[in-house]
């Protein structure tokens, strides 16, 4: 996060912690592996780093091919108008979003260290995981199929899985990190993790995810419509008119 906020300074765009977030969450989950040798069971460790590791280099990836040769994005730039100035963006940009990040990984940490080999739990967990990988892959993509094409300018997304959920990829996100804490629920100090998805949840659902996503797509034509039949964040069949 530090080495965002240098880039951010230095190029006067801060859009590039959100490229940082899932890359700092494989930093995370490779120094637990590293510190960890010789403590944990080494497949629970390799498995937690694994799937985190895919899943946060597909983010990150995704969002830097996305963002290319963009202006700042609006959220910051709204946030850091009230106080210009570097130290401000790194205390509510940086330093808070790494916080977040280190109770969110928790599980993911603490999976480095539990010396108990996995359970039945574990294909729970890499389903639930895959589940949501799928629907943050296949919605960013179609996402980006629909807007490519120019005819689609100012029109809302409402095909595909989009059609299920006005948020496939926050759904999926949700998913993959319930299910990096089924990999530790097996056990007493796993559970004490519970936190962390929970927080992770109410962020997507509730926090910076869809309220603000939601915010920038209620002036597009046929906005309502679209809200009233398609589900907010749990897929399901679309209403009927």
């Amino acid at each position: 996060m530090l080495a965002a906020f240098a880039i951010g300074v230095r190029t006067g765009r801060h859009r590039g912690v959100d490229v940082a977030w899932g890359l700092a969450f494989v930093a995370v989950a490779l120094t637990g592996y590293g510190l960890s040798a010789g403590h944990g069971d080494d497949g629970r460790r390799l498995l937690a780093t694994a799937l985190v590791t895919v899943w946060g280099l597909r983010l990150s990836g995704h969002i830097g091919w996305r963002s290319r040769g963009a202006p700042e994005d609006p959220r910051y730039a709204r946030m850091l108008a009230r106080k210009p100035g570097p130290w401000y963006a790194l205390r509510k940009v940086y330093l808070l979003q790494a916080g977040l990040l280190w109770f969110v990984s928790l599980p993911v940490q603490v999976a480095q260290y539990l010396p108990d080999r996995l359970g039945p739990l574990a294909v729970a967990a890499v389903a639930l995981w895959t589940l949501g990988l799928v629907f943050e892959t296949v919605g960013d993509r179609q996402l980006a199929v629909f807007k490519a094409d120019p005819a689609n300018r100012g029109r809302l997304m409402t095909e595909g899985l989009w059609s299920w959920t006005r948020h496939p990829n926050y759904f999926g996100d949700a998913c993959v990190w319930w299910g990096l804490f089924l990999l530790v629920a097996d056990r007493p100090l796993g559970w004490a993790t519970v936190l962390s998805p929970l927080l992770m949840n109410w962020l997507l659902a509730y926090g910076s995810g869809k309220p603000m996503a939601e915010r920038g797509s209620a002036g597009k034509p046929g906005w309502a419509a679209y809200a009233a039949r398609t589900s907010g964040f749990f897929p399901r069949p679309p209403r009927r008119s």
